[in-house]
Formats: C-alpha cells, structure tokens, sequence
C-alpha cells in the first residue's frame, strides 16, 4: 500500500449510503476540500439529509454517474449493492473505497487527526479499524489545537529562510529546533537515550 495525500478539490466524488460511517466520510470529505461532492443515499436518514443539503440524491447513483466520478466511498450499504457499485467503478478506474469490506477498497480512509493543514494518519491497510481508530484517539491528545499554529509558524519560517536563500540542509536544520522545543524527544529513536 502506498499512502497519498490527494486533492480532491477538482475531483467529482460520490459519497453513497447512510449511517455513522457515512457521516463520517462526509466529515472527512468536507474536510479534506472535495468540492464536486454528490451525495447518495435511497432512504436518507434526518441527520444526513441535514448535513448532505442540495447535494443529496435520493437513490443509488446510476452507472453512468459512478463512471464520471474520480473517486467512490460507500458506507451502509449492502453488500451486493456495495460489489455491483464497486464492480462498476474498478470498470471505469474510478478509485473505491467501501466501508469495512477491504477486497472491495482500492483506497482506505485513514484515521486522521487534523489541525488545520498538519494531518497525520492511521492506516491499518483495512486489517483492524478499531486500532487505527485507538490510536487516532491517543494522537488528538498529543497533538491539540495548538499545533495548527506551530505548522504555520514553521511554514513561516521555511518560507522565510527560502527567501533569504538559506540551503535546504539549514531549513531542515531549523525545523529540527522548532520541533525540539514542542516535542518532548522528537528525534530519539525509541528506546535510546539522548546525548547531554
């Protein structure tokens, strides 16, 4: 597996089914700027027809529909509509992405901690969701809302020394300071000790 990072703010996404899962696919697809976002679902619960608004389309999306998309993710669905829909979007090279049913998936949803452009991700390759979760969870309290700050204060710095035409050995030599004084140890390999 290889884990990417990709814009989605040009690509059309169908976002298809209901429930937990789905809301929170639609949490991760808002965040992540998807802005050609569809959303499907036969029997829309109050929640998702709140959250989805004008873009919701009450039904399945047809085949022409998922073949026009760039990317699919499903959640609460069943399992022949979840294989006939994923069958059609591996035809059209569309990527998909089906909640807890991984030899459907050709992209897995990370558990991601978000604080503002700093994202760091969990991926089990789909093996067990609830540990990526678990660890999600103890990241947000390592990593709070502070940390958006410390991301724009470095971005601020590297574009500084960048233009002052500092060498990329001296950007990272800075960065490496800056993280020194937010993280306890961060650049001790496990278990070995520092030198004083």
């Amino acid at each position: 597996m290889l884990p990417l990072t990709i814009d989605l703010s040009d690509w059309p996404v169908l976002l298809v089914g209901d429930g937990r899962a789905a809301l929170a696919r639609l949490d991760m697809l808002e965040a992540g700027g998807a802005r050609d976002l569809t959303i499907f679902a036969e029997a829309p619960s109050a929640a998702l027809r709140d959250r989805a608004g004008a873009r919701l389309v009450e039904r399945l999306p047809s085949d022409a529909e998922v073949a026009a998309a760039r990317l699919l993710l499903m959640a609460g669905l069943s399992g022949a509509d979840s294989a006939r829909l994923a069958a059609v979007a591996r035809a059209h090279r569309v990527l998909v992405n089906a909640e807890d049913i991984p030899p459907l998936c050709d992209a897995y949803a990370l558990a991601m901690v978000r604080r503002g452009n700093l994202v760091i991700g969990v991926s089990t390759e789909g093996r067990s969701p609830a540990f990526a979760r678990g660890l999600r969870q103890w990241l947000q309290h390592r990593f709070g809302p502070e940390w958006h700050g410390r991301l724009e204060d470095a971005a601020a710095m590297r574009a500084r020394l960048r233009a002052d035409g500092a060498a990329p050995a001296a950007i990272t030599a800075a960065t490496a300071e800056l993280l020194e004084r937010w993280l306890p140890d961060p650049l001790a390999a496990p278990g070995a000790s520092r030198e004083g």
